[in-house]
């Protein structure tokens, strides 16, 4: 049976005038439009296609790769709303649909919004919603301390930013944690902090421990050789400025400058910070 709303590979059965028709087992046959059949294309060949239904509610294939799949979660322009709902662009042709009921708050032409793509039991369509949570937390995956992860940032808030993290779990970054720009959408790695009691996620955007600290005393080395050996930038340093040179908090940097002396690399000087040769 084929994946609907996903990519399959699928055999070449025959051929007429309005294109071809693949081999989808005990869906029948699945027609490819002519439009989208590349030369040569024949009977037998194996073609990598993906499934959706068309204005009639027809099973049909595309050679086009859509932005989002059954399954996906992503950041989606509306195109248009009308008397059914709102509609999104895929990158198919026909727009996806995203239910009035399927939104938590009512969205409008033009504007961006973070979806999950799925396929409706009673209608067997492929829509989208903004009700992300249903989706989440049902795995009961267990996170390490420290474990790297792929999140995408959902929206803001109070306390931070709600991620979703490895397309399972929410998450949240805290503020005080973020050291550079975000955008709904974005997709970047962050680590665990800790996970709650309620199964959510609190992260770090920055590598936790010794090797985020071995990565900055690096930085911190190089920069001092490029400069002449002397740095403005100690621990007294303004937390504002060291954030624009090294994008991290100015505990973070502390924490690297005492490893730098411990190891007998640099100096505090009054002013600043110089390294040793």
């Amino acid at each position: 049976m084929i994946e609907l709303g996903k990519m399959n590979t699928l055999e070449v059965v025959r051929e007429e005038e309005r294109g071809i028709y693949l081999e989808a087992g005990a869906d029948g046959e699945i027609l490819l439009p002519a439009k989208e059949v590349a030369e040569g294309t024949r009977r037998g060949d194996m073609l990598d296609v993906f499934i959706y239904r068309d204005s009639s509610d027809r099973l049909i294939a595309t050679t086009w790769e859509p932005k989002a799949m059954v399954g996906d979660f992503a950041v989606l322009e509306v195109t248009q709303v009308t008397a059914h709902g709102a509609f999104l662009d895929w990158g198919l042709v026909k727009d996806l649909m995203l239910p009035f009921g399927e939104q938590k708050r009512k969205v409008s032409q033009g504007v961006n919004v973070v979806v999950r793509v799925y396929v409706d039991e009673e209608t067997r369509r492929i829509v989208a919603t903004t009700r992300l949570g249903r989706f989440l937390g049902k795995t009961q995956r267990r996170y390490l301390e420290n474990e790297e992860v792929e999140i995408m940032i959902v929206d803001r808030t109070d306390l931070g930013y709600r991620v979703v993290v490895e397309g399972e779990d929410w998450g949240l970054i805290y503020h005080n944690q973020i050291f550079q720009a975000l955008e709904v959408g974005q997709r970047l790695k962050a680590y665990v902090y800790v996970t709650r009691s309620d199964g959510k996620i609190d992260l770090m955007l920055q590598k936790p421990g010794p090797e985020k600290a071995m990565d900055l005393s690096q930085q911190i080395l190089t920069r001092l050789e490029q400069s002449g050996g002397f740095s403005e930038l100690g621990d007294k340093a303004d937390p504002s400025a060291i954030l624009a040179a090294y994008n991290v908090s100015k505990k973070t940097y502390k924490r690297a400058l005492s490893q730098l002396f411990k190891e007998r690399k640099i100096v505090f000087e009054e002013g600043g910070i110089r390294l040793v040769k």
